[in-house]
């Protein structure tokens, strides 16, 4: 069953079309996808992005830690990587840095009720929409707080990130399904992800199909093949050595 809302124009320059299915789930028009696993989007961030990149546990050790994301969508693994952040000791100070690519920044509304569905980030999410502009744009820089700062890179991705010259610690690649949205997972993007890995940085993906770890590899990775969330047969993670 779905409930469709009045939609966004999909024409209008940064704008989201959105269909609601049961739950409060948000559904692309323009990608034809949901945004997160039906089981537990929640649960589905830690099994895949946070275990996938060996987090909480490197953050243990101390320091600065930088994530890079491909599709930030609806902010939720943004709201479980804070949480988990949070509850995780580990030596002061340390400053957590978040950096995503969208396309289609969502409004401030549909953040909300697509994360309705979860009290355990409910701080989390009250802090993001709390700061969440009206109309996101161009680079928004949101200090969420004293030790985390989100930016959300508005456009292509191929294009915003290889404007930029920052390397991460580790990437979340959580664009739509490879089937649906091929160019969030081409090999030149993959190569721009590689370069801007920090040596012995990480990658995790739910995303599984072929092309998608031949473009890894490709482009430098060690890439590993694991059990995925939920009964999907795998998910890919991996490091870059040098």
């Amino acid at each position: 069953m779905s409930t469709t809302d009045p939609a966004t124009d999909i024409s209008a320059p940064g704008a989201q079309a959105l269909d609601w299915h049961a739950g409060d789930m948000p559904y692309s028009l323009a990608f034809d996808d949901h945004f997160y696993c039906r089981t537990d989007g929640r649960l589905e961030c830690g099994h895949v992005f946070l275990a996938g990149n060996g987090l909480p546990d490197r953050w243990r050790d101390g320091g600065d830690f930088s994530i890079g994301e491909l599709g930030f969508g609806t902010g939720l693994n943004l709201c479980e990587t804070w949480r988990q952040w949070r509850t995780t000791e580990k030596p002061a100070p340390a400053r957590l840095s978040f950096t995503s690519f969208e396309l289609y920044p969502m409004q401030r509304d549909d953040i909300a009720r697509a994360l309705s569905a979860w009290p355990e980030i409910a701080k989390e999410r009250a802090a993001l929409l709390a700061r969440w502009p009206d109309a996101p744009t161009g680079h928004v820089v949101l200090d969420l707080a004293d030790d985390l700062q989100l930016t959300v890179i508005c456009g292509a991705a191929l294009e915003t990130l290889s404007a930029q010259e920052r390397a991460m610690d580790a990437w979340f690649l959580d664009g739509f399904a490879p089937s649906r949205n091929p160019d969030m997972w081409s090999e030149a993007l993959m190569a721009e992800v590689y370069r801007h890995t920090h040596p012995g940085g990480t990658f995790a993906t739910y995303a599984a199909a072929g092309f998608v770890r031949r473009n890894l590899q490709a482009a430098g990775f060690s890439v590993t093949r694991s059990p995925g969330f939920a009964g999907k047969r795998e998910m890919l993670s991996g490091q870059r050595s040098a």
